[in-house]
């Protein structure tokens, strides 16, 4: 869980880093983005701040902004009905971001977040900067984590249905709770 105080810096902080990527972004459009703590409450180190552009029943467009070293939890986006599930495509614009998927254990730029060896099982790492791009196939697992300068990055897929992606961490809730008193 986050406070209101903690989501509305974090939106005007992921503004920022889309306007300083060279992203037209208006002020309606970082209100509406979504930080997602994954019920985690450690947003500096385990979260996501993503704006959506759009999203049709057959495809959508997001921007993802991280913060220095933040970790997107290794997860997947299942079928859904007649759909197989979410591909997508990644594109690096700004800073770096480190992609891990199936495959032999490179990971070296990297690290695990602290106790969560258990839950990070993917270990083949491809370093992605500005102009690099990764493709995510239906159902196939991932997880990233940005540079030390943090990142933006484009993020062109299927019909997302993010609240039903799927998690390696069982103690993930990918619809983000805001305590309102705060």
């Amino acid at each position: 869980m986050i406070t209101r105080s903690e989501c509305e810096a974090a939106k005007k902080r992921a503004g920022e880093m889309i306007r300083e990527a060279g992203i037209g972004i208006t002020d309606k459009e970082i209100a509406e983005i979504s930080v997602v703590d994954l019920g985690l409450s450690d947003l500096e180190n385990e979260g996501v701040q993503v704006a959506t552009f759009f999203n049709t029943k057959r495809i959508c467009m997001k921007i993802i902004a991280l913060w220095p070293n933040q970790t997107e939890p290794e997860h997947w986006h299942p079928a859904v009905d007649d759909d197989p599930g979410k591909e997508e495509v990644c594109r690096v614009i700004k800073g770096e971001c480190r992609f891990y998927i199936a495959g032999e254990d490179t990971l070296k730029e990297g690290f695990i977040p602290k106790g969560k060896d258990s839950v990070y099982t993917l270990r083949h790492e491809v370093v992605c900067k500005p102009t690099d791009q990764i493709w995510f196939k239906p159902g196939e697992k991932h997880w990233f984590q940005a540079g030390p300068e943090g990142c933006v990055m484009y993020c062109i897929s299927s019909c997302a249905r993010d609240l039903l992606d799927q998690f390696t961490d069982p103690g993930i809730d990918r619809d983000t709770k805001i305590d309102e008193s705060k």
